[in-house]
């Protein structure tokens, strides 16, 4: 059937729905360079001012998927669990999660990302580990989640070539904020790495890229219902993001922090244990291990037995990574500049801006200001006080560790500039929103 570009694009900005024969062949035209991005850029326009159908979300997603490559997991035996987070400050979860429900037995294949923004990323996290290799070969993946259970990556072949032509269209558009947009990029990506099964930590707040919990639970619905439709059980955890996760900002400084959650070490980390039991108590659910009270005790004793730390001791040695050089406290990056910033008056911490937090910690090296940035993996930020502490004027809120100390002080000067006082306590925020699932 002939479709016209300049039809589709009427349609859609007469609120019309569309079909996916339509929706396939705008993907595949402008993936290979033949719909120019000026009718692309107007598409997504129209999307993002009147919205798509669930269906035609699912459809966007199919034809992001069918796009490029596609990962074949059918060679590791059981049911394999990805997870994935729309990005905070503090936000190393995966470094515990993936050890816990793997010692449990299921399989996880995961694929992540880079940092984006104010918000960290689990390879880099991954990398400030010595001798760490996220760049395995396909085979090499496979092969170690069929000896340990466990295999995180880099991204491995052309996985949606459509979503990062169109994702870079959107980010010079203004059509970023699209619900249906962002939930078929995050799916295309997440379908086409190969899971059976998918849990979602979709956060909200000052940290995040959605600001309200309304915002997060419309958009994590709208995922769990394209996970539905392409077949995948889905489930969504809506959580908090107006405070950092953890107490440690910045990648080898969250990859100490992981070590001291699995090894029990939780005293100041609640916050980060509670949402990663939570993760991982999904993740084993949807793997069938039992009803959701007896996998919320498997994540658990898997943190209390030791099971956990040991199989991410073998996960780090399996990608080359020199456990030797990051046990107890060793740390391979003590060249760094270690200063205090301190509170500037007396008072509750009443808010954080979580991300000028994040980007004081991009400031220090911790992220990438441009994409040709290098990393300073032992950059970062250790908070001793965060929303809800009582402070006195002067007292340390944090330590900041950079290999420059001008970055130390303009990062101090954003910190300054995040932190909120008051003589009242602030009500204490509710750290897990919700949970979406068409299952349970």
């Amino acid at each position: 059937m002939f479709v016209l570009m300049y039809d589709v694009i009427d349609r859609k900005r007469n609120g019309q729905a569309i079909t996916e024969h339509e929706i396939k062949f705008l993907v595949d035209g402008f993936t290979a360079g033949e719909i120019p991005d000026y009718q692309m850029s107007a598409f997504l326009m129209a999307v993002c001012i009147n919205g798509m159908t669930p269906q035609e979300t699912t459809w966007l997603t199919k034809a992001m998927v069918e796009s490029g490559d596609t990962v074949d997991l059918s060679s590791i035996p059981g049911i394999k669990v990805d997870k994935h987070s729309t990005g905070g400050v503090g936000d190393k979860t995966t470094l515990i999660v993936a050890p816990m429900v793997a010692s449990c037995g299921v399989p996880v294949a995961k694929m992540s990302g880079r940092g984006l923004g104010h918000t960290g990323g689990t390879i880099d996290k991954l990398e400030s580990i010595p001798g760490f290799n996220t760049a395995i070969s396909m085979q090499q993946f496979i092969q170690n989640v069929n000896s340990i259970n466990l295999s995180v990556v880099d991204k491995v072949g052309n996985i949606a070539p459509a979503d990062k032509k169109i994702y870079a269209l959107r980010d010079v558009t203004a059509t970023v904020s699209s619900l249906p947009l962002i939930a078929s990029s995050i799916m295309s990506k997440k379908i086409a790495s190969g899971a059976d099964k998918i849990v979602l930590d979709v956060k909200y707040g000052s940290g995040a890229f959605m600001k309200t919990a309304e915002e997060a639970t419309e958009l994590a619905k709208e995922m769990c219902e394209i996970g539905r439709l392409a077949g995948k059980g889905t489930a969504a955890l809506v959580t908090n993001m107006d405070v950092p996760l953890g107490r440690n900002i910045g990648n080898f400084l969250e990859v100490k922090e992981c070590i001291k959650v699995l090894s029990g070490e939780t005293t100041g980390l609640e916050d980060l244990v509670e949402v990663c039991i939570s993760l991982a108590t999904h993740m084993l659910f949807l793997a069938e291990k039992g009803s959701l009270n007896h996998c919320q005790h498997l994540a658990q004793d898997s943190l209390e037995n030791g099971c956990a730390l040991a199989k991410f001791k073998e996960f780090v040695e399996c990608q080359g990574g020199r456990w030797a050089d990051i046990e107890g406290d060793k740390n391979p990056y003590m060249n760094e500049f270690s200063v205090d910033f301190c509170a500037s008056q007396d008072g509750y911490i009443y808010r954080m801006d979580v991300q000028t937090v994040g980007l004081a910690s991009v400031e220090l090296g911790a992220g990438r200001q441009t994409k040709d940035s290098i990393i300073d993996f032992g950059a970062g930020i250790e908070l001793f006080k965060k929303t809800g502490d009582w402070v006195s004027k002067g007292e340390p809120l944090g330590k900041l560790f950079s290999q420059d100390l001008n970055k130390i002080t303009v990062a101090s000067q954003m910190l300054e500039q995040a932190y909120h006082y008051s003589a009242l306590a602030p009500a204490k925020n509710q750290l897990i929103e919700a949970i979406i699932t068409d299952k349970y």
